[in-house]
């Protein structure tokens, strides 16, 4: 080969090397910054094919997606002097890649430290403020969305990042706290179903009063009723036999005797009597004589 064909080969290996060393691309997903003897020289680099000087400036590229934060459930202290333990996560991104660079040095998870931080402390600070009903129930959609703005102040400014929101996944009780509640809500049925009985109890001492006051009305009109009735039919009856008995009076007393011979003589086989007693008149005379 030829000494100027070695020296083409040469010089195209050294373009070829300087072109790897000085092009370099950014693709959609990502932010970079250039930094020339570690210093910022570029910044807010748009994705694409660009140029930075060989071996004396270098490009640092970080996500750019969305990114989460699931932090450690941690241990916050209401308005209401009670523990309460909350499990949350943040989702963000990189907003200013210089701010961002110079807070992390480009360390993702030194970013999500400090942001942890960040996150901890406002929520420490708007549980301070609210009782436990108002963070559990009414007010927890406008605590995540105060404490999304105020999050995304602090780190814009300090982490070069965009807090796109803030959510809380779950809020627990300590266990002794739980059993505390849960103590005092079984006292609190327990004091509940007390009431109804006692109620119900009352309830069915008026039911059974009122029942045993209608038997004993019913049962002294029944006996009234039934009084009347036989009264009526006692007279009624004494009115026939009289009347019957007024139209053969000794038709009466034959049907009379013979009555009192069927009781007498069921129950005795033996009678002391005189025999000229009345009892046997009939016995002794067909013609009642």
């Amino acid at each position: 080969m030829s000494p100027k064909a070695m020296l083409g080969l040469i010089v195209a290996g050294v373009l070829l090397l300087i072109g790897s060393q000085g092009l370099y691309v950014v693709n959609e997903k990502e932010r970079a910054i250039k930094l020339q003897f570690g210093e910022v020289v570029g910044d807010d680099i748009q994705p694409g094919l660009h140029w930075k000087t060989p071996f004396v400036q270098n490009v640092k590229k970080f996500d750019a997606r969305v990114l989460t934060l699931d932090t450690n459930p941690s241990r916050y202290l209401t308005s209401g002097k009670k523990y309460v333990i909350v499990d949350s996560f943040a989702k963000w991104r990189i907003k200013n890649v210089k701010a961002y660079y110079r807070a992390t040095s480009g360390n993702r998870f030194e970013a999500s430290n400090l942001l942890s931080n960040l996150l901890n402390k406002g929520l420490r600070d708007e549980f301070a403020s609210r009782t436990l009903h108002e963070v559990v129930s009414g007010e927890r959609d406008e605590l995540m969305t105060k404490m999304t703005r105020l999050l995304n102040e602090s780190t814009q400014e300090e982490l070069g990042v965009e807090v796109l929101d803030v959510r809380v996944k779950a809020i627990d009780l300590p266990e002794d706290l739980s059993n505390s509640v849960y103590n005092r809500m079984s006292a609190e049925r327990e004091r509940e179903a007390r009431e109804q009985r006692s109620q119900g109890k009352e309830l069915a001492e008026g039911i059974q009063a009122d029942a045993d006051r209608q038997k004993t009305v019913i049962e002294a009109e029944a006996y009234r009723d039934a009084e009347r009735i036989r009264g009526e039919g006692d007279a009624e009856a004494a009115r026939i036999y009289a009347s019957a008995y007024n139209k053969d009076p000794e038709f009466y007393s034959f049907t009379r005797s013979l009555k009192a011979y069927q009781e007498t003589f069921k129950e005795n086989d033996v009678i002391l009597l005189k025999p000229d007693s009345d009892f046997f008149r009939y016995l002794k005379d067909s013609k009642g004589q």
